[in-house]
């Protein structure tokens, strides 16, 4: 089954270079497009799709609030794929913190466009892990998130948990944590799974932006 995409974007130019470029791919379908993110949550209960591509600034409903929205009132949720024009921007940030599973600059390649949203459907690999990290040493507190240290320390994360955390937050995906630490992909699988429940993280992306905060990786 291909990966279907809602683009969701204010400029009707960037939305047909994005369905130019995903279709053009044998396994991703457009399943539609809208001009706001107030049109997000209806699109997503009749599409359904896997990802949804959303500008971080809309005019009416921005990328953050209508991630916000979405993830509060739609049941499984697709994975959101924030489109940006800057990578540096605390509005990207705010759009992770939000539920956003990454982030996409609008100037990317044709591949990089193609393997953020493959890689965001798919969910075992964080996109973009040194840009994630650059926001989060800027905008994250610099570990001095209380509410994050807090979930932390509620969650109780094994030795062997911990290490996984900080694997993924490099970027690695299961089989480079396997390979790192000599063990099984199933096995890191059940690792990854327990971590974000602990964490009460939706995905990876969350749960790497929870240990930034609570200062249990160091973003630098």
């Amino acid at each position: 089954m291909p990966v279907t995409v809602l683009l969701v974007d204010d400029e009707p130019l960037v939305r047909a270079g994005l369905r130019a470029v995903l279709e053009a791919q044998p396994d991703i379908e457009v399943a539609g497009e809208a001009a706001d993110g107030a049109a997000v949550i209806p699109l997503v209960r009749k599409l359904r799709p896997d990802v949804v591509a959303m500008d971080v600034r809309m005019p009416l409903l921005d990328g953050i609030e209508a991630t916000r929205a979405l993830l509060r009132t739609v049941p499984d949720p697709p994975k959101i794929l924030v489109v940006t024009t800057f990578e540096n921007d605390e509005y990207v940030y705010e759009a992770l913190r939000a539920g956003a599973d990454g982030f996409l600059l609008k100037r990317a390649r044709p591949a990089e466009i193609v393997h953020a949203v493959r890689l965001i459907a798919e969910g075992e690999s964080l996109l973009f892990p040194a840009s994630v990290r650059q926001l989060a040493a800027e905008y994250g507190e610099g570990g001095g998130n209380r509410a994050a240290r807090a979930e932390l320390e509620r969650a109780r994360l094994t030795e062997r948990e911990g290490e996984v955390l900080r694997l993924m937050a490099r970027g690695l995906s299961n089989a480079e944590i396997a390979a790192r630490l000599v063990v099984g992909t199933e096995t890191v699988k059940s690792h990854v799974s327990a971590v974000l429940a602990k964490l009460g993280a939706r995905d990876r992306t969350q749960a790497v932006i929870t240990a930034y905060e609570s200062g249990f990786v160091a973003p630098g």
